[in-house]
């Protein structure tokens, strides 16, 4: 007798749920098993925030722009999808932090603005005299007793200060999550280095120890492909399995049947049975598919910030104080409205003509999120103005490409990892064979999303047997 066919559906065609899929579907292929699986995505591409836009020579991102080297998840994908000749590290260059309207350069060696190299850090005149010794009190403070979560902002000013704080690590972070340090939880962005300190005692001597200083080696810590990252999402979507992918398809609601089964209604009325069902969208979404079941109504209260990226293209000429630099951040005691810039056409020379400067900018953070509902002309201007107080720039760009992210910065605020462990411990209890992936719950960078997606194909197969 034949085996019945098990279904699966994976909601959400973002880069997890399409990680997903694509590993789902090599498993079926190899191991022969009977297992249908079907990709829903509610708007009219894949791809999520990873979106590449061509233009004239350029290569220009309007979302996440390259992945950290020293996690495997993306090349790891790129060999299996044969795209791995195409991936290209990063340009090394001075990056800067612009604190008090003054433009500085990060002293060298830092580490999530931790100085893992003295005489960078004695030589800055980023921070005052007091400041540098409060830092470095971190080598005779004592360990945290906390064994709880707490704060990125607790856990950094405890051991290196108010002062490098605000001028150097808050914006750093700033850039990563977009969010409040004060309120992000230590425990679910960098547990490492709660577990150094603890090891170690002191911060600094225990990063040293650990060996991630920065080197001189020329290539970045970061890569990308030629073609920009939606190469990846191109890739991974031309090998699915034809007729599996369904997008302009939003879910309503997800019901549980007797036999634990599930049956999946979308907006236009239509339906589809599963078997077990994958959930990778944003947790607002998810909560709203389950609306019945209290264990995620947590989700309802869990914030997300709004950011918006601004590409421009210039000709070099037109830049009349070229900074030789590939980035910069901006300190929230600064009188700007970007918290960060990137020279793109020098930390990836691939995306810009010869002759032509690629400048990629960003807007919002959390408690200042109104600007990126303003109009595309009134953020260029904005854009327009900062960038003039740190380079001078003759006349307007060739062309400028404004992209929104609604409430797409999920925070993982203090006691982030507790809640979702429960969340998942309460899934497997009342929703057997519904599994949940995402930037929202485990990690929001490329290769923490695309490592859940491989997680989540070893759990469906594994309940399915």
């Amino acid at each position: 007798m034949e085996p019945q066919t098990k279904k699966v559906v994976v909601i959400g065609g973002g880069i997890t749920g399409l990680t997903t899929v694509y590993y789902l579907q090599q498993e079926i292929k190899e191991r022969n098993l009977p297992i249908e699986v079907k990709l829903v995505e509610a708007t009219h591409r894949l791809g999520g925030k990873v979106q590449t836009f061509k233009k004239d020579g350029y290569v220009i991102e309007k979302g996440p722009d390259s992945c950290l080297s020293s996690k495997s998840e993306l090349s790891r994908l790129a060999g299996k999808l044969g795209i791995e000749d195409t991936l290209v590290r990063n340009r090394k260059g001075t990056s800067y932090v612009i604190a008090g309207g003054e433009l500085y350069p990060i002293p060298g060696g830092s580490i999530v603005g931790i100085p893992t190299q003295i005489a960078p850090f004695i030589t800055t005149s980023l921070f005052s005299l007091s400041g540098k010794m409060r830092a470095a009190a971190d080598f005779i403070l004592p360990r945290s007793q906390d064994s709880e979560d707490q704060s990125l902002g607790r856990f950094f000013r405890r051991r290196m200060g108010d002062e490098v704080v605000d001028h150097l690590i808050e914006p750093l972070l700033t850039g990563i999550f977009a969010g409040d340090i004060d309120q992000l939880s230590l425990m679910s962005t960098f547990p490492q280095l709660y577990e150094i300190e603890q090891k170690h005692r002191s911060l600094i001597a225990g990063i040293k120890k650990s060996g991630q200083g920065a080197d001189s080696n020329i290539e970045g810590n970061f890569l990308t492909f030629t073609g920009g990252l939606e190469s990846l999402i191109d890739a991974m979507e031309e090998e699915l399995e034809p007729n599996t992918v369904y997008k302009s398809m939003k879910v309503t609601s997800i019901d549980k049947e007797a036999q634990n089964d599930y049956t999946i209604t979308f907006t236009n009325g239509e339906q589809m049975e599963a078997d077990s069902v994958i959930v990778t969208t944003p947790h607002h979404v998810l909560q709203s598919m389950f609306s019945s079941y209290p264990f995620l109504s947590f989700l309802k209260a869990m914030p997300a910030t709004s950011v918006a990226t601004v590409a421009m293209g210039f000709s070099q000429e037109a830049i009349k104080k070229d900074i030789a630099g590939t980035e910069f951040l901006v300190s929230r005691n600064s009188d700007y409205s970007l918290t960060a810039g990137t020279w793109t056409h020098k930390k990836w020379p691939h995306t810009a003509p010869e002759g032509k400067a690629l400048l990629r900018c960003y807007l919002g953070k959390s408690g200042d999120e109104t600007i990126v509902d303003l109009s595309d002309d009134h953020i260029e201007q904005i854009v327009m103005d900062d960038l003039s107080k740190i380079m001078d720039i003759e006349g307007q760009p060739d062309f400028t490409i404004v992209t929104r992210y609604k409430n797409s910065m999920p925070q993982y605020t203090v006691g982030h990892r507790e809640r979702i462990r429960e969340m998942y411990d309460k899934a497997e209890e009342n929703l057997p064979g519904v599994f949940i992936a995402g930037s929202s719950y485990d990690g929001l960078s490329i290769p923490d999303c695309i490592g859940q997606g491989e997680k989540t194909v070893l759990k469906v197969l594994d309940y399915l047997k």
